[in-house]
Protein backbone atom coordinates (compact mmCIF):
# COMPACT_ATOMS: atom_id res chain seq x y z
CA UNK A 1 0.00 0.00 0.00
CA UNK A 2 0.86 3.36 -0.56
CA UNK A 3 1.56 5.99 2.07
CA UNK A 4 1.68 9.46 1.86
CA UNK A 5 5.24 9.85 2.06
CA UNK A 6 5.63 7.71 -1.12
CA UNK A 7 3.62 9.68 -3.30
CA UNK A 8 5.25 12.92 -5.40
CA UNK A 9 4.34 15.85 -3.75
CA UNK A 10 2.03 17.92 -5.16
CA UNK A 11 2.70 21.13 -4.42
CA UNK A 12 6.13 22.45 -6.35
CA UNK A 13 8.17 24.42 -4.71
CA UNK A 14 7.34 27.33 -6.87
CA UNK A 15 4.11 26.96 -4.39
CA UNK A 16 1.89 25.89 -7.65
CA UNK A 17 -0.03 22.66 -8.40
CA UNK A 18 1.74 19.76 -9.32
CA UNK A 19 -0.74 17.48 -10.44
CA UNK A 20 -0.74 14.89 -13.42
CA UNK A 21 -3.37 11.82 -13.63
CA UNK A 22 -2.18 7.95 -14.32
CA UNK A 23 -2.48 6.67 -17.68
CA UNK A 24 -6.26 4.83 -18.47
CA UNK A 25 -5.58 1.37 -19.49
CA UNK A 26 -8.75 -0.20 -20.57
CA UNK A 27 -7.47 -3.04 -22.00
CA UNK A 28 -8.57 -5.63 -19.11
CA UNK A 29 -12.10 -4.12 -19.84
CA UNK A 30 -14.35 -7.37 -20.55
CA UNK A 31 -16.59 -7.88 -23.25
CA UNK A 32 -19.60 -7.04 -21.27
CA UNK A 33 -18.60 -3.45 -19.80
CA UNK A 34 -18.19 -2.50 -23.65
CA UNK A 35 -21.86 -3.77 -23.81
CA UNK A 36 -23.32 -2.48 -21.02
CA UNK A 37 -21.36 1.18 -21.99
CA UNK A 38 -23.33 1.46 -25.47
CA UNK A 39 -26.25 0.21 -24.17
CA UNK A 40 -26.07 3.10 -21.59
CA UNK A 41 -25.03 5.68 -24.33
CA UNK A 42 -28.01 4.69 -26.42
CA UNK A 43 -30.09 4.77 -23.33
CA UNK A 44 -28.54 8.50 -22.95
CA UNK A 45 -29.24 9.69 -26.25
CA UNK A 46 -33.03 8.15 -26.02
CA UNK A 47 -33.49 10.11 -22.96
CA UNK A 48 -32.03 13.47 -24.32
CA UNK A 49 -34.14 13.05 -27.87
CA UNK A 50 -37.27 12.32 -25.28
CA UNK A 51 -36.38 15.39 -23.69
CA UNK A 52 -35.86 17.65 -26.47
CA UNK A 53 -39.02 16.93 -28.39
CA UNK A 54 -40.96 17.20 -24.61
CA UNK A 55 -39.83 20.79 -23.66
CA UNK A 56 -37.97 22.03 -26.72
CA UNK A 57 -40.48 21.28 -29.58
CA UNK A 58 -43.10 20.58 -27.21
CA UNK A 59 -44.48 17.54 -29.14
CA UNK A 60 -42.92 14.59 -27.03
CA UNK A 61 -42.01 11.56 -29.17
CA UNK A 62 -44.04 8.82 -27.14
CA UNK A 63 -41.85 5.84 -28.19
CA UNK A 64 -38.90 7.15 -26.31
CA UNK A 65 -40.18 6.47 -22.35
CA UNK A 66 -40.79 2.50 -23.56
CA UNK A 67 -37.23 2.09 -25.37
CA UNK A 68 -35.65 4.32 -22.28
CA UNK A 69 -37.35 1.49 -20.16
CA UNK A 70 -36.27 -1.75 -22.26
CA UNK A 71 -32.69 -0.12 -22.41
CA UNK A 72 -32.42 0.06 -18.68
CA UNK A 73 -32.92 -3.45 -18.59
CA UNK A 74 -30.60 -4.47 -21.53
CA UNK A 75 -27.83 -1.95 -18.76
CA UNK A 76 -29.00 -3.65 -15.56
CA UNK A 77 -28.42 -7.20 -16.82
CA UNK A 78 -25.45 -6.62 -18.97
CA UNK A 79 -24.10 -4.66 -16.00
CA UNK A 80 -25.09 -7.43 -13.28
CA UNK A 81 -22.88 -9.56 -15.51
CA UNK A 82 -20.09 -6.98 -14.72
CA UNK A 83 -20.55 -7.88 -10.72
CA UNK A 84 -20.44 -11.42 -11.51
CA UNK A 85 -17.23 -11.17 -12.78
CA UNK A 86 -15.65 -9.11 -10.87
CA UNK A 87 -17.29 -11.25 -7.38
CA UNK A 88 -18.23 -7.94 -5.79
CA UNK A 89 -22.11 -8.56 -5.44
CA UNK A 90 -23.97 -8.37 -2.17
CA UNK A 91 -22.30 -11.03 0.28
CA UNK A 92 -21.96 -11.77 4.15
CA UNK A 93 -18.91 -12.83 5.15
CA UNK A 94 -19.43 -12.26 9.04
CA UNK A 95 -20.57 -16.40 9.64
CA UNK A 96 -17.12 -16.78 7.94
CA UNK A 97 -15.42 -15.42 10.93
CA UNK A 98 -16.76 -18.04 13.11
CA UNK A 99 -16.91 -21.43 11.11
CA UNK A 100 -13.73 -24.06 11.16
CA UNK A 101 -11.69 -23.55 8.14
CA UNK A 102 -12.88 -26.59 6.59
CA UNK A 103 -16.75 -25.34 6.91
CA UNK A 104 -16.14 -22.02 5.62
CA UNK A 105 -14.37 -23.84 2.44
CA UNK A 106 -17.46 -26.30 2.24
CA UNK A 107 -19.97 -23.47 2.54
CA UNK A 108 -18.61 -21.36 0.14
CA UNK A 109 -17.83 -24.00 -2.76
CA UNK A 110 -21.78 -24.31 -2.02
CA UNK A 111 -21.98 -20.96 -2.23
CA UNK A 112 -20.66 -20.40 -5.92
CA UNK A 113 -22.63 -23.86 -6.80
CA UNK A 114 -25.87 -22.09 -6.01
CA UNK A 115 -24.71 -19.27 -7.88
CA UNK A 116 -23.79 -21.02 -10.90
CA UNK A 117 -27.17 -23.32 -10.59
CA UNK A 118 -29.58 -20.08 -10.38
CA UNK A 119 -28.05 -18.27 -13.08
CA UNK A 120 -28.47 -20.98 -14.66
CA UNK A 121 -31.67 -21.58 -14.28
CA UNK A 122 -32.80 -17.99 -14.76
CA UNK A 123 -31.79 -18.40 -18.28
CA UNK A 124 -33.81 -21.71 -19.03
CA UNK A 125 -37.03 -20.26 -17.33
CA UNK A 126 -36.07 -17.04 -19.62
CA UNK A 127 -36.07 -19.26 -22.79
CA UNK A 128 -39.29 -21.04 -21.52
CA UNK A 129 -41.47 -17.87 -21.57
CA UNK A 130 -39.73 -16.52 -24.60
CA UNK A 131 -41.10 -19.66 -26.00
CA UNK A 132 -44.68 -19.59 -24.85
CA UNK A 133 -45.09 -15.94 -25.75
CA UNK A 134 -43.64 -16.63 -29.42
CA UNK A 135 -43.57 -13.87 -31.76
CA UNK A 136 -47.44 -12.78 -30.93
CA UNK A 137 -45.92 -10.27 -27.64
CA UNK A 138 -45.54 -7.03 -29.30
CA UNK A 139 -44.35 -3.95 -27.24
CA UNK A 140 -46.61 -1.00 -27.17
CA UNK A 141 -45.66 1.86 -28.88
CA UNK A 142 -42.57 0.20 -31.17
CA UNK A 143 -44.30 -2.61 -33.05
CA UNK A 144 -41.27 -5.11 -32.30
CA UNK A 145 -41.02 -8.80 -30.74
CA UNK A 146 -40.93 -8.34 -26.81
CA UNK A 147 -38.66 -11.27 -26.94
CA UNK A 148 -35.86 -8.40 -27.91
CA UNK A 149 -36.11 -7.61 -24.64
CA UNK A 150 -36.56 -11.01 -22.85
CA UNK A 151 -33.44 -11.79 -25.54
CA UNK A 152 -30.96 -9.29 -23.93
CA UNK A 153 -31.99 -10.76 -20.26
CA UNK A 154 -31.28 -14.29 -21.64
CA UNK A 155 -27.83 -13.15 -22.62
CA UNK A 156 -27.14 -11.66 -19.11
CA UNK A 157 -28.25 -14.85 -17.24
CA UNK A 158 -26.66 -16.57 -19.60
CA UNK A 159 -23.18 -14.65 -19.23
CA UNK A 160 -23.65 -14.59 -15.26
CA UNK A 161 -23.81 -18.36 -15.46
CA UNK A 162 -20.75 -18.74 -17.44
CA UNK A 163 -18.84 -16.06 -15.43
CA UNK A 164 -20.37 -17.87 -12.39
CA UNK A 165 -18.41 -21.03 -13.39
CA UNK A 166 -14.77 -19.31 -14.34
CA UNK A 167 -15.52 -17.70 -10.99
CA UNK A 168 -16.27 -20.53 -9.33
CA UNK A 169 -13.32 -22.44 -11.08
CA UNK A 170 -10.87 -19.89 -9.85
CA UNK A 171 -12.31 -20.01 -6.51
CA UNK A 172 -11.50 -24.21 -6.23
CA UNK A 173 -7.95 -23.82 -8.26
CA UNK A 174 -6.90 -21.06 -5.49
CA UNK A 175 -8.49 -22.94 -2.26
CA UNK A 176 -10.29 -19.93 -0.89
CA UNK A 177 -12.97 -17.67 -2.11
CA UNK A 178 -13.61 -13.58 -1.05
CA UNK A 179 -16.21 -14.77 1.41
CA UNK A 180 -13.59 -16.59 3.59
CA UNK A 181 -11.35 -13.72 3.28
CA UNK A 182 -12.89 -10.81 2.83
CA UNK A 183 -9.52 -9.10 2.43
CA UNK A 184 -9.17 -10.88 -1.21
CA UNK A 185 -10.04 -9.52 -4.22
CA UNK A 186 -10.08 -11.40 -7.67
CA UNK A 187 -6.53 -10.29 -8.87
CA UNK A 188 -4.84 -11.95 -6.09
CA UNK A 189 -3.03 -15.18 -7.09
Amino acid sequence: METIDDMAPVMGADGQFHAQDEAVDLSGTKLEAWVALGFFWILGVTVFYQFFTRYVLNDSAAWTEEIARYLLIAVVFTGATIGVIKNNHIQVDFFYKFMPRAMARAVATAVDVLRVGFFAAAAVLTVMMMLKLGSNSRMTMVDLPMNWVYGVCLLGFAAMAFRSVQIALFHHRRGYSVLERPESSMDDK
